[in-house]
């Protein structure tokens, strides 16, 4: 047997630290290191994954981590182009907080400043989404430290790390014993310890201040995942109600009548009036960036608790701020906790939100559309989904439907680009959920925007990886609504602009029949009638399916709160879209106003009816 390389080297003690799985592109400024993950592949000891771009390797490697694949995602590309490629989907982990490392290719070192073709400076580049570890190899005998020291900070710090490997390197034998002696420094591959709990004088600041409320709201975001027991009995004991992050979103079951689902601008009109109503919140996990939707500063008094002290006090005045693990620290809270007083009337006056956001939902779902609501093909999805059913989601209006329509349950996952907040990280994700859990269902909720952006092509990755996985079910649903919807909500709501049709439009696409090319399951959906059907063949099938689904772009996304700003830009848009000279533009307008009347007022006093 021949020596190990370096490249061996890299991927042997990658595997120390948990990282067995690479996501990646080859190309020649890679090649020593790919051909040793084919060499531990050949061993049992590795997975590749061969993607169809860099920018999705980056966000599979983000998604395999937050699904629960890997304690550590790995991106493998080459030098250049491939580098240049794979930065977004690694900016996904570092604005979500995922340790990811990225082995990066690079020019072979005698060529190095001589400016040879694909030679780029990868230290300078990636000095800020890598900015706590990026180094250049330069000998064998650096590579144990490196990447240990990358995969360390990765974890420790929930960040990107980055090594850079020249590719005559990567060929070149390993160095596996590091000399004992001066300018050589060995290191270990073993992690740090899971954070605990607080200071007990900590803990028990934060305990007053959370028993003096009477009316007590909880925020959970990602932090919390994890933590749903111990969440459940803090809220519990301070009859507390529950407002989710996008990236919270399962941390907590959608149906509980004190859980108000999702909040900002995406979220929910109960999750509006609890922050208003509230005189206490608790911050378990979040950052949540829309400072509107906390409660007014000074109206509320305040605890944080997450794992990185930079993070607390950063979106709201807090009192105490405990750093610490989430399930560590409200299990150590729950005690302290004996002779919380909480208003008896709070959680139903919760609840009463709850039954009215929700009657309001279902009208807004049967609401006429033109040609399908969205809003009721989501909803059906939700009744269908399994217990152990992982979701993916795109970003766009796919991810309005998903944060308000779609219930999640006990045991299930779900995930998207929730702080970069990319078009294009749907399909990734659910490639990685996927490759993490074979044996587990998966569903996409994707527009076609963001399907034309790189999911057509990773349909093709899904295509000849699906007869590996214990469960083939794959669902995606593409939300074909001819345009760049949200963008152009956007533009009418915040610019008081008619959005510029050329920019918007989506060309069409038969995504149905592109999945069958694929010999994949393709099925059309494009009216209410014979919708069930569709879903039910689509999550029954045992093989993966593309759901081509026909929406209407005019099916109007409201804020929980609107705001007169909001409401006078969107109108001035309208007219001005009325008084086009573009008859189709006319039209458009026309809808519009249909549209959001038969959503606003006529669901909400259908709902108010049929409740009464």
């Amino acid at each position: 047997m021949s020596s190990p390389t370096v490249g061996d080297h890299v991927v042997s003690r990658l595997a120390a630290w948990g990282a067995r799985r690479f996501y990646g592109y080859p190309g020649d400024g890679i090649g020593g290191v790919v051909s040793a993950i084919g060499r531990a592949v050949e061993a049992g000891e590795a997975e590749f994954v061969q993607v169809r771009h860099e920018e999705t390797a980056g966000f599979a490697a983000t998604a395999d981590v937050k699904y629960g694949g890997s304690p550590l995602g790995v991106a493998v590309v080459t030098s250049g182009p491939g580098a240049v490629h794979v930065l977004n989907g690694l900016y996904d982990a570092k604005l979500d907080h995922v340790p990811v490392v990225a082995l990066l290719g690079q020019t072979a070192t005698p060529a190095l400043g001589t400016q040879y073709y694909q030679e780029l400076d990868l230290v300078r580049l990636f000095g800020d989404v890598a900015g706590d570890f990026v180094f250049q190899v330069s000998a064998a005998s650096q590579v144990q430290h490196v990447v240990d020291r990358a995969a360390r900070t990765a974890r420790e710090r929930r960040t990107v790390t980055a090594v850079v490997l020249p590719s005559d390197l990567q060929d070149a034998d390993a160095v596996l014993e590091v000399p004992h002696g001066h300018g050589y420094v060995s290191t270990s591959a073993v992690p740090g310890s899971l954070p605990g709990a607080p200071r007990p004088e900590a803990l028990a600041q934060a305990a007053e201040v959370l028993r003096s409320g009477r009316r007590v709201a909880v925020l959970a975001g990602a932090g919390a995942l994890g933590a749903t027991e111990e969440l459940t009995a803090v809220a519990d004991r301070l009859g507390a109600g529950v407002a989710k992050a996008l990236l919270g979103k399962a941390v907590l079951d959608d149906r509980l009548d004190w859980v108000t689902g999702a909040i900002g601008l995406l979220g929910t009109r109960p999750s509006w009036n609890l922050m208003q109503e509230c005189d206490v919140l608790l911050m378990v996990g979040t950052t949540m960036p829309y400072s509107e939707y906390y409660p007014p500063p000074g109206k509320a008094r305040a605890v944080q608790v997450d794992v990185d002290g930079t993070r607390c006090g950063l979106r709201y005045p807090t009192e105490v701020n405990l750093v610490g693990d989430a399930a560590e620290t409200l299990r150590a809270l729950l005690p302290l906790l004996e002779g919380a007083d909480p208003d008896p009337s709070w959680r139903e006056e919760i609840a009463g939100w709850n039954r009215d956001w929700r009657a309001w939902g279902a009208e807004r779902a049967r609401a006429a559309a033109d040609p399908l609501n969205p809003e009721l093909l989501v909803r059906g999805l939700s009744e269908r989904l399994s217990d152990d059913a992982m979701v993916a989601v795109d970003c766009g209006t796919a991810t309005s439907w998903y944060a308000r329509d779609l219930d999640l349950r006990p045991g299930m996952l779900a995930s998207l680009s929730g702080t970069l907040l990319s078009m294009g990280g749907g399909m990734p994700y659910a490639l990685a959920a996927k490759q993490a859990h074979p044996d587990r269902p998966v569903l996409a909720l994707v527009g076609d925007g963001a399907m034309q952006m790189n999911g057509v092509n990773e349909l093709i990755t899904v295509a000849q990886r699906w007869r590996t996985w214990a469960d083939p079910r794959f669902v995606v649903v593409v939300l074909d609504n001819a345009e760049l919807s949200f963008v152009a909500w956007e533009a009418r709501a915040m610019q008081a602009e008619v959005p510029f049709r050329p920019a918007m439009e989506v060309p069409s696409l038969p995504y149905d029949r592109y999945a069958e090319l694929l010999g994949l399951g393709g099925l059309r959906a494009d009216s209410p009638e014979g919708l069930d059907a569709v879903l039910d063949r689509a999550v029954a099938a045992r093989e993966p399916v593309v759901v081509h689904a026909v929406v209407d772009a005019n099916v109007p996304m409201i804020p929980p709160h609107v705001t007169r700003e909001q409401l006078v830009s969107t109108a001035k848009a309208t007219v001005k879209q009325a008084v086009s000279s573009d008859a189709e533009e006319r039209a458009g307008a026309r809808e519009i106003v249909v549209d959001g009347v038969r959503q606003t007022v006529g669901a909400a006093a259908r709902a108010v009816r049929r409740r009464d």
